[in-house]
């Protein structure tokens, strides 16, 4: 998205593509596909995230990539709704922004969501398609040198605004998603932990 398009937008126009954002992001799909694939409630089994790598635990890969796919897309869909129907990029970033919030703290299950990679890179997906790619190569590289999913994230998550701000020239998203970011962080604070004291599980890794 060019930032030399009008960033003119109604404040009630940003709060609606907030608000459309965070129905969007607030889907709860690791719950929803394993309830209808008679599975246990997400929440009750492994680390009792919704997310895919919890789905993950169910033993049921494809199970665990629809998640995958339905977290990412929904933000997606959200930026690309806002941008197209609500008059541009900062219609964009406000359903960025309610999308990630959405995945994060569902109302429908007492705002207890997701750690918010998927999310975060299918709002990225909406608002760079290169930056998404490469999102997605950072986290493989270092996913392939570290088996560490969690520091892939951090990683990918940790450039993005750099990329954004250095190589897309995007500054208004730049600032958007460093502050998407830091939530992030935040959510993987145990990860962290995890990590600095040697006890992160690996890719793979079994028991």
């Amino acid at each position: 998205m060019a930032e030399t398009l009008t960033w003119g937008l109604s404040g009630s126009a940003t709060l609606i593509a907030l608000v459309i954002g965070y129905l969007f992001g607030s889907i709860p799909f690791g719950i929803i596909l394993t309830k209808l694939a008679g599975g246990p409630d997400l929440r009750s089994i492994g680390s009792g995230n919704i997310g895919a790598t919890n789905v993950l635990r169910t033993g049921n890969k494809k199970l665990a990539a629809a998640t995958l796919v339905g977290d990412m897309l929904k933000g997606t869909v959200a930026v690309l709704l806002a941008w197209h129907w609500l008059g541009g990029p900062q219609a964009a970033l406000a359903a960025a922004v309610g999308a990630f919030l959405g995945h994060l703290f569902p109302v429908w299950i007492g705002f207890k969501g997701g750690k918010g990679v998927a999310t975060y890179l299918g709002v990225l997906i909406g608002l760079n398609g290169w930056i998404a790619l490469a999102f997605a190569a950072i986290w493989l590289c270092v996913a392939w040198l570290s088996r560490y999913s969690s520091l892939a994230a951090l990683t990918a998550s940790v450039l993005t605004p750099l990329l954004l701000w250095f190589a897309a020239g995007m500054h208004q998203a730049a600032a958007v998603m460093a502050v998407l970011t830091l939530l992030l962080w935040i959510m993987h604070r145990a990860n962290i932990a995890r990590l600095l004291a040697g006890s992160e599980g690996k890719i793979g890794q079994k028991g």
